[in-house]
């Protein structure tokens, strides 16, 4: 059921379209080299063997699990070979081209440049992270989408209906809600839906029509789209970010869950909520950190699937909590003045003086300990010089934050009377 024309491809209407980049290239015999970068089963492959049928290149696929520097040249001289005889170019289809090292990339580069090739590599990963700068600057980016579920259902029943390239000859009905069912399981991916259906008709007795508890016996369970290396990892964990900022629980819940069932390690997901707490909560609700802790500590104790209910309750537990980022910006506000200023001396009179020698240097003179002085408090400046007076935590009125705002502006208020007080003392 591979899609031999254009107009057979499902979805992708801004590339295949009437007005699509691909059709319009086609047309007018002008087909650059291309990365398409898109999910399984988006359709990489199928529109690569399409544009070499359309252009009249040689189809050359080539995987880049299993072929290395020496075989790259020779395919490379093959092609220069066939342009230079028959005037007839070759379109080299790379499949997974991320995996390739940076010198294999650099040794397509001559003959893409003369033209003896149209290269046509094909990744589920980002480019602008896998591909190199050279190759990627001769190369037009073509993002490929997930099929809709409308799209899918479409080529199944194109595929039920076939009796050449599909399984018309089967004679076998399907329920419209066996197929969305096999297409929200396939996550937009035509071959995981074809395979999908292959199981089920062959599961379904002849004249009879598949129905969606066929469906959910054959397939037993959802596989979800996820590789914890790659970039569905991260636009997954930001997604979980995000609805945890934005005080959502339920999308906080729906994103943690989309991660544990595709088989996330749950200690990461842990882990990430707990630096959550730290960064994007901190003082405005003190308990988060704690929560997160005790949620990931429980979840070691317990293990799945009980100890999941422990990350749920962390994730709804910081969605709901109130957020403030003072903390992280009085850290990052305190880490470039360390780095801007000379490493002053610490000032003597917070200096400690384990020996007569440091008291006779003035290490601790005019110390006084805070917690006997009747205001809790001496008044004592703690900072150096070339950083005197600078604020680094500027508390917000979220949550706790408020009453630690309050607080601070009543300690700086106290402490300036007591230097205003010593300060008089000294000009007596």
């Amino acid at each position: 059921m591979r899609p031999q024309t254009l107009d057979e491809v499902a979805g992708q209407r801004a590339v295949v379209g009437p007005d699509g980049f691909l059709r319009h290239a086609i047309a007018e015999d002008r087909v650059p080299s291309l990365v398409f970068w898109g999910p399984p089963g988006s359709g990489k492959t199928t529109l690569a063997r399409i544009l070499a049928t359309a252009t009249r290149c040689n189809f050359v696929p080539f995987s880049a699990v299993t072929s290395g520097i020496k075989e790259i040249k020779e395919v490379m001289r093959d092609a220069a070979h066939l342009r230079s005889v028959e005037g007839r170019r070759t379109l080299l289809f790379v499949d997974e081209i991320h995996r390739f090292n940076r010198a294999q990339q650099d040794a397509f580069l001559p003959y893409v440049e003369r033209g003896d090739i149209v290269l046509v590599g094909a990744t589920t990963e980002n480019p602008s992270f896998e591909l190199n700068s050279a190759l990627l600057s001769r190369c037009r980016v073509v993002v490929l989408e997930p099929l809709s579920i409308a799209d899918l259902v479409s080529l199944l029943e194109r595929a039920l209906a076939d009796r050449e390239r599909g399984l018309g000859g089967a004679s076998v009905g399907a329920a419209p809600a066996a197929l969305e069912s096999i297409a929200q399981l396939a996550s937009g991916d035509a071959r995981r839906a074809f395979n999908l259906l292959e199981m089920a008709v062959a599961d379904t007795p002849r004249g009879g029509a598949l129905d969606a508890e066929t469906v959910a016996r054959v397939s037993q369970r959802k596989v979800l789209l996820y590789d914890k290396a790659g970039e569905e990892h991260f636009n997954l964990i930001s997604a979980l970010h995000k609805s945890l900022r934005e005080s959502d629980p339920d999308a906080s819940l729906y994103w943690l869950e989309r991660m544990l069932e595709a088989g996330e390690d749950p200690t990461y997901v842990a882990r990430r909520m707990l630096r959550f707490a730290a960064e994007d909560i901190g003082l405005a609700d003190p308990q988060a950190l704690t929560v997160a802790l005790h949620c990931w500590e429980t979840f070691d104790r317990l293990g799945p699937p009980e100890g999941l209910i422990a990350l749920a309750q962390a994730a709804i537990y910081l969605a709901l909590a109130p957020k403030s980022i003072a903390v992280t910006r009085a850290e990052g506000a305190a880490r470039r003045a360390v780095a801007e200023h000379p490493a002053e001396p610490v000032p003597l009179a917070i200096r400690n003086a384990p020996t007569p020698l440091m008291g006779e240097l003035g290490y601790g003179r005019d110390y006084v300990y805070a917690p006997d002085t009747e205001e809790g408090m001496a008044g004592l400046e703690c900072l150096p010089d070339a950083v005197r007076g600078q604020r680094f935590y500027h508390p917000t009125e979220h949550g706790f934050e408020a009453e630690l705002r309050r607080r601070g502006e009543a300690l700086d208020a106290l402490r300036a009377r007591l230097r205003a007080r010593a300060l008089g003392r000294g000009g007596d």
